[in-house]
C-alpha cells in the first residue's frame, strides 16, 4: 500500500461511519482521489464496506478494543478474560472459533496439543509479568484474515497493548530454524496496515520445547542487511516485552 491508500484506511477504521468528502477533507485529498482508492485498494474493498448512508466503516476498529477482530479469530478476548478460563473451556471456545472462521482443525499432527502448548505459554508469560498492568491487553489465538484473493494475514498469537502489537508464531521445537524465522516475519507489513499508525508491530517466534534462549536472527540469513526478528523460547517470551515496554531495568 502506499501512504494515500494506509492513510484512507486508517481514517475508515477509526472512524464509525464516515463520507467519502470527509476522508477527503481528513486527509487534503481530492473527492477523485479518495473515490479512486476507495473502490481499488484490495484492503478497503475486502476489510470496509459502504452502508447505505453512503458511510464506509471498517470491519475491525483501530481502536481499543478492536471491535470486529474477534470475527476473524479462533479466540479473542482480554487477558483478564482469558486468564480467568480454564483451559478446557478456552479449548473448547477455541475449536468453536476456528470452525466459524474456516480453519482447519486436522489433528493427526498434534494441532491441539500445539494449542494447548500456545496457551500455557501464554500463562506463564502473564505469571511473569505479575507487577505489569496487562489485564486489558487485547489477546487473539488463531488469527485468520483471508478475504477473496487479495488479503491473507495470520497469526498464531496476537497480544495487543496500548503502542504494540506482538505477533508471534508458535513452534514446538527447541533450534532455529530459517522457515520459521521467515514465517514469523510474514505478515508484519500487512498487521501494521490493519492495526494502523498508531501501533508498532512486533513479529517474534517462540520455541517451546527450547530453554533459556533470547535472541535476534536475520529474517534473511544470506542477506548481512537483513532485518531482524527476536526468537525466544517459551520461558525467555518475557524478554521479547520488556524489551519494548522497559517493565524491568
Amino acid at each position: 500500500m502506499d501512504s494515500i491508500e494506509r492513510a484512507i484506511f486508517a481514517v475508515i477504521c477509526k472512524n464509525d461511519g464516515i463520507k467519502a468528502r470527509e476522508i477527503g477533507k481528513a486527509l487534503g485529498k481530492e473527492r477523485s482521489v479518495i473515490n479512486r482508492y476507495l473502490y481499488g485498494s484490495p484492503y478497503i474493498k475486502e476489510l470496509c464496506y459502504q452502508d447505505r448512508d453512503y458511510r464506509w466503516h471498517g470491519l475491525i476498529r483501530q481502536s481499543r478494543p478492536h471491535y470486529g477482530l474477534e470475527d476473524f479469530s479462533g479466540y479473542y478476548s482480554d487477558v483478564d478474560t482469558f486468564l480467568r478460563t480454564p483451559c478446557s473451556e478456552w479449548l473448547d471456545a477455541l475449536k468453536e472459533g476456528c470452525v466459524y472462521i474456516g480453519r482447519n482443525l486436522n489433528d493427526t499432527r498434534g494441532l491441539f496439543h500445539s494449542f494447548e502448548d500456545a496457551h500455557d505459554t501464554m500463562a506463564r508469560l502473564f505469571e511473569d509479568l505479575d507487577e505489569v498492568e496487562y489485564l486489558s491487553w487485547e489477546i487473539v489465538f488463531e488469527l485468520r484474515i483471508k478475504k477473496a484473493k487479495h488479503i491473507r494475514i495470520y497469526a498464531d498469537v496476537l497480544v495487543i497493548t496500548e503502542k504494540y502489537v506482538f505477533s508471534l508464531e508458535f513452534k514446538m521445537k527447541d533450534e532455529i530454524e530459517g522457515d520459521d524465522v521467515k514465517q514469523a516475519a510474514k505478515y508484519n507489513e500487512y498487521l501494521e496496515v490493519l492495526f494502523g499508525p498508531d501501533y508498532e508491530v512486533i513479529s517474534g517466534l517462540v520455541l517451546t520445547t527450547a530453554t533459556d534462549m533470547y535472541e535476534y536472527v536475520r529474517i534473511d540469513s544470506d542477506r548481512e542487511d537483513s532485518a531482524e526478528i527476536p526468537v525466544c523460547s517459551g520461558d525467555m517470551l518475557f524478554n521479547i516485552f520488556n524489551e519494548y515496554m522497559g517493565f524491568y531495568s
